[in-house]
C-alpha cells in the first residue's frame, strides 16, 4: 500500500501540511492543491491513487469537483474521501450520493485518517474474480469494470458496482447490512448501516425496471440477490 500517491485538496495550508506529514510518515507520496482548479489539473496530469477532498473550497466547491470527477470516465474510478466540518447527516448522505467513498468530519486524528485511507485503498484494489458474470441480460465484466444491460452500458458509481459484483458472486443468500458493510466497504466501521440503504436504492435505479427486482429486501434481515421472486 505504501508508495501510493494521495492528493490533498484543502484551502488551508496548515491542514494540508498536517495531513501530508501524517501520510508521508505512513509511506504515502503526497500532492497538494488549494482549490478545485488546481486539483483538477493535478488529477488529469498525474492521476493520484486517492483524493482527500475538502467540502468547502473557494470557487468550485469540493462536492461539485467530486461530482465532476465521478462523471468523467478518466477519473471516475479514483477513490475520494471527503473532509469537512459539516457533521450533519444530510451532508454525509449528499457526499456519498455524489460518489465519495468515505467521509471524515473535522477535527480528526492523523491515525484515524490513515486507517480509513488504507481501508478505502484496499476496497478500491483489484478484485480476484476476472471472469465476466452474467444473469439474463445483465453482464458484469471485472476486467473492464463495466456493466451492461441487454448490451447497453449501465451507469453506476464505484460503490454500486462493488455491491453488484458482490451480489452477483453470492446469489440467493440474504446478507445483513453489517455483513454487506464488511464485504463491500471492507469492514470500515465508520460507515453507518443506513449508508447501505442509500447505495442499494442507487443500484436498483441503475439496474432499471427490468432488473431492479433482482436486489430483494429481506424483511428483518437485509438484502439478497436472487433470480427467484
Amino acid at each position: 500500500m505504501a508508495g501510493r500517491s494521495i492528493l490533498i485538496v484543502d484551502d488551508e495550508a496548515p491542514i494540508r501540511e498536517m495531513i501530508a506529514v501524517a501520510l508521508e510518515m505512513a509511506g504515502y507520496d503526497c500532492m497538494e492543491a488549494e482549490n478545485s482548479q488546481q486539483a483538477h489539473a493535478i488529477i488529469v496530469d498525474r492521476k493520484p491513487d486517492l483524493i482527500l477532498l475538502d467540502w468547502m473550497l473557494p470557487g468550485t466547491s469540493g462536492i461539485e469537483l467530486a461530482r465532476r470527477l465521478k462523471r468523467d470516465e478518466l477519473t471516475c474510478d479514483i477513490p475520494i474521501i471527503m473532509l469537512t466540518a459539516k457533521g450533519e447527516e444530510d451532508n454525509k448522505i449528499q457526499g456519498l450520493e455524489v460518489g465519495a467513498d468515505d467521509y471524515i468530519t473535522k477535527p480528526f486524528s492523523p491515525r484515524e485518517l490513515v486507517a480509513r485511507l488504507k481501508a478505502v485503498l484496499r476496497r478500491a484494489g483489484p478484485s480476484d474474480g476476472e471472469a465476466p458474470i452474467e444473469v439474463g441480460g445483465l453482464l458484469l465484466d471485472p476486467i473492464s469494470h463495466r456493466v451492461t444491460i441487454d448490451g447497453k452500458p449501465a451507469e453506476m458509481g464505484p460503490t454500486e458496482y462493488r455491491l453488484l459484483q458482490f451480489f452477483m458472486t453470492h446469489q440467493e443468500r440474504a446478507y445483513t447490512r453489517g455483513q454487506l458493510l464488511d464485504q463491500v466497504w471492507g469492514g470500515n466501521v465508520y460507515v453507518e448501516e443506513r449508508t447501505v440503504d442509500v447505495h442499494i436504492r442507487r443500484l436498483r435505479k441503475a439496474l432499471g425496471d427490468a432488473y431492479e427486482n433482482l436486489v430483494q429486501t429481506v424483511r428483518g434481515t437485509g438484502y439478497r440477490f436472487s433470480t427467484k421472486s
